[in-house]
């Protein structure tokens, strides 16, 4: 394993996996979120987002986490491992209000400095929207790389924990 991308809701615990794993493994970790928000929560524009993306994944090695729908596609190609953190709504609601609250006022260790945490209505609604909205392309798009790749989908935080083992 080589390169691993974890994706899945916002709140599912793709930093805290991709840290863990990046320790144990010793392989760099791409926190997406870090690159894509400029101070004051400014978008990376696509062009230039495009271009980090394909530069970030053409590496040798990683551990890259984040959504970003449109650059999947790219960094599916270059994974060996996928990580698809499919957790339970409930969960990931509960996560982001509580790493809210943690990081009141502060940049998280995941994001670019000059974003502080926040938590507003669209963002919640994502959250709890992301199973109707998303899922059932993220999956598609997985599993046409199912017989090149090595799939993981993690349903539980028990599952989640059982993750460091497997690659031990």
């Amino acid at each position: 394993m080589e390169r691993i991308l974890i994706i899945g809701s916002a709140g599912s615990g793709k930093s805290t996996l991709s840290q863990r794993l990046g320790e144990q493994l010793n392989l760099p970790i791409i926190h997406l979120d870090r690159h894509y928000w400029k101070p004051n929560w400014i978008p990376t524009p696509n062009e230039e987002w495009d271009q980090f993306v394909i530069k970030a994944a053409d590496q040798e090695q990683w551990i890259m986490d984040g959504n970003y729908s449109r650059t999947l596609n790219l960094r599916l190609k270059r994974a060996d491992t996928v990580i698809f953190l499919d957790m339970p709504t409930w969960l990931c609601v509960y996560r982001i209000i509580k790493r809210r609250i943690k990081f009141h006022g502060k940049t998280r260790p995941d994001l670019n400095e000059g974003c502080p945490e926040k938590l507003d209505w669209v963002f919640f609604k994502w959250v709890w929207n992301y199973k109707q909205r998303s899922r059932t392309s993220v999956l598609d798009q997985i599993m046409h790389f199912k017989d090149n790749k090595r799939i993981i989908i993690v349903k539980s935080r028990q599952e989640a924990k059982g993750i460091m083992k497997q690659f031990m």
